[in-house]
């Protein structure tokens, strides 16, 4: 087969930023290795810099399909990263790459039967379409090396009974052939020709096959079935010859150097791509740990911690092993930072009839309004709901105005900001 005829590895990729600005692997390699590629239209927005982004633009995105996946895809990728405890790192674009590589994997596949629901889960969800269900067809246990082995070892005595049988009856013809010597002397050599000729055309047609190794001569010849030769006697007997090894074709996968991303395709069964020295060695859940007071809490959405209070939760690494003893992989030479904790908070200003606020109100440029400091605040309860209601606004609504305009800006990651910062006692605020 020609190699332009030949299967690409892979046939639906879903790309990542990551590699596209780093150019790892080159645009060229893509496509030879991907019969598809795919990516978001919020990924190519992402790259800011322009001779990447003209890179990218020139040679891989008129062979790139733009597509986002359907809500449905997301909501399952957000619930299974919940789960592992990655969601608070991942970002939209993340989750949606991750979304459209698992939208692929159900379509190409047939559904998600080679996919895991749970981050915990031994097996896959279920069967390849194509394959039966025990019980319904071959209830007979799988044919093992051994017995396939008995099987065909048991076929050869049969001739030799059979021959064994005509050499035994060969000394009961013995007296009629005394009777007739002529008659077998005619028979002799006759057989004595036939057997000359076939001699001949069997060297002929050696001559025309190709030879094969001594090792293979001397298993046929004393016909011994050893595990080596066990497929070419089983192609012997059902008069068939090997078949050529079938190149497998991953029918989608995602590639990107994100490590949070990484985790949770892995824990999936999402086929993953990984450029060169970017790819993760372990399977990782997280878990928030309080610094105060070392309490842990799974819930990877909170801000404060449930024991003490205080904005102190941390992300660690957690396993559990098969006696079921729960273990927390915290960092070697870990120090905690203590820039911005101590810092004068601005004296409470009143209010007034109409509610506006005095010039100075909360500092230097306001700087103290809102200040958030613990979770019972009406001001981080008023910015949670407002939070949830953002998110449920669409994009494309009138009335809707991006952040990016408004000038609103939140914590890292998405999350409410809470304290005054790390440049709580700066000059441009006192």
């Amino acid at each position: 087969m020609a190699s332009s005829e030949e299967l690409k590895p892979i046939h639906s990729l879903v790309l990542d930023t990551g590699p596209l600005i780093k150019n790892d692997p080159p645009a060229n390699t893509l496509r030879a290795k991907a019969e598809q590629l795919y990516t978001l239209p919020c990924i190519i927005s992402e790259i800011k810099d322009a001779a990447t982004r003209s890179r990218v633009e020139t040679t891989l995105l008129p062979f790139v399909t733009l597509r986002s996946p359907k809500p449905d895809s997301v909501k399952v990728i957000r619930e299974f990263a919940r789960k592992t405890g990655d969601l608070a790192v991942l970002s939209k674009p993340d989750i949606e790459v991750l979304a459209l590589g698992y939208e692929l994997e159900i379509e190409r596949n047939g559904g998600d039967w080679r996919l895991r629901s749970e981050p915990g889960q031994k097996g896959m969800n279920g069967r390849p379409p194509n394959k039966p269900v025990e019980g319904e067809e071959a209830k007979e246990p799988e044919a093992t090396l051994e017995s396939e082995v008995e099987k065909l070892t048991l076929e050869q005595p049969r001739t030799e009974e059979k021959s064994e049988e005509k050499s035994e009856t060969v000394p009961a013809t013995e007296p009629e052939v005394e009777k007739q010597p002529e008659a077998t002397e005619q028979q002799t050599e006759v057989e004595k020709q036939t057997e000359a000729k076939q001699e001949s055309e069997q060297q002929f047609e050696q001559q025309d096959t190709p030879s094969e190794d001594d090792s293979d001569a001397s298993d046929d010849e004393g016909g011994w079935i050893t595990p080596s030769n066990l497929k070419k006697k089983q192609a012997a007997t059902s008069g068939s010859t090997p078949s050529a090894p079938v190149q497998k074709t991953l029918q989608a996968a995602v590639l990107t150097s994100d490590y949070a991303m990484q985790n949770v395709a892995l824990r999936m069964g999402l086929n993953l791509v990984a450029p060169s020295l970017a790819r993760i060695t372990h399977l990782k859940n997280w878990v928030l740990r309080c610094h105060g007071c070392f309490k842990i809490t799974k819930d990877m959405t909170r801000q404060f911690c449930p024991s003490c209070g205080q904005p102190t939760l941390m992300r660690a690494s957690c396993s559990t092993d098969q006696f079921g003893n729960f273990t927390i992989h915290l960092k070697k030479n870990f120090q905690w930072n203590n820039r911005g904790n101590v810092y004068s908070v601005p004296k409470p200003v009143h209010g007034s009839a109409n509610g506006r606020l005095p010039k100075n109100a909360g500092g230097k440029n306001n700087w103290g309004n809102g200040l958030i400091l613990s979770e019972d605040q009406k001001e981080f309860t008023r910015a949670s709901d407002d939070q949830r209601r953002q998110r449920k606004k669409d994009i494309m609504d009138q009335d809707y105005l991006p952040d990016l305009l408004s000038g609103h800006r939140s914590g890292g990651n998405g999350k409410i900001r809470v304290g005054a910062g790390r440049s709580v006692n700066s000059k441009r605020k006192h």
